[in-house]
């Protein structure tokens, strides 16, 4: 989609604020942004207690977040900017799949989810809807929407969208091969506490040690 199709019919400057905890990420979207989207000014922040405090302070029309940030709860920072500031849009950008991770998120009050491998012209096309007040799915994503409405991959539900957002969130620091004190440390969360949500979310999943959980989050594309 070349610029001059872009819709600012008012020619007003819009705010984007992009959370990433990688400076090189942030300088590079800022700078991709602003020609296509002209007049824009993008604000950045490292993570969630940053794009806080700025959102604190001001309105931005789009908020562009990586889904994965240290100890950053992403998933309820999306749901700050919802209720904090309704009239915001927010779209997930991340290098995790889009199977497991976009629903949640699109739950949550997110308008959107694409990799960071996407394309700019996709990246500005995503953007671009969501301006408008749309949603953006990936075909791939559509397609898997789409399918799960139906009959769960490989004919059964895919067991991962039973858990918790915490059991979500530690079953991710677990792939990662993060420890129980780590984890607990990264939640703000008892080890005591974050222990019992390992056995929960081993209970639904069906495992029981990290390496079948390794193998079911293979064949589910975690």
């Amino acid at each position: 989609m070349s610029p001059e199709k872009l819709v600012n019919p008012k020619n007003m400057t819009r705010k984007f604020l992009f959370v990433d905890d990688h400076a090189v990420v942030r300088a590079s979207f800022t700078k991709i942004l602003t020609e296509p989207f002209n007049p824009v000014e993008v604000d950045e922040a490292g993570n969630g207690e940053e794009a806080i405090a700025k959102i604190k302070k001001e309105h931005f029309d789009l908020v562009l977040m990586d889904v994965q940030m240290p100890q950053t709860d992403t998933l309820g920072l999306v749901e700050y900017i919802i209720n904090r500031s309704p009239g915001t849009k927010i779209l997930m950008l991340s290098m995790a799949p889009e199977n497991i991770h976009a629903q949640r998120y699109l739950k949550a009050g997110a308008s959107g989810y694409i990799s960071k491998q996407a394309s700019l012209d996709e990246v500005i096309t995503a953007i671009d809807l969501i301006l408008l007040g749309k949603k953006y799915l990936s075909a791939a994503l559509t397609d898997d929407i789409l399918a799960d409405s139906f009959v769960g991959k490989k004919g059964v539900s895919n067991p991962f969208k039973k858990l918790s957002r915490r059991e979500f969130e530690i079953v991710t620091l677990l792939l990662q091969g993060t420890s129980l004190t780590d984890i607990s440390t990264i939640l703000n969360v008892a080890i005591s506490t974050a222990g019992t949500h390992k056995s929960r979310l081993m209970e639904k999943l069906n495992v029981s040690n990290l390496m079948e959980l390794k193998n079911i989050a293979m064949v589910y594309d975690l």
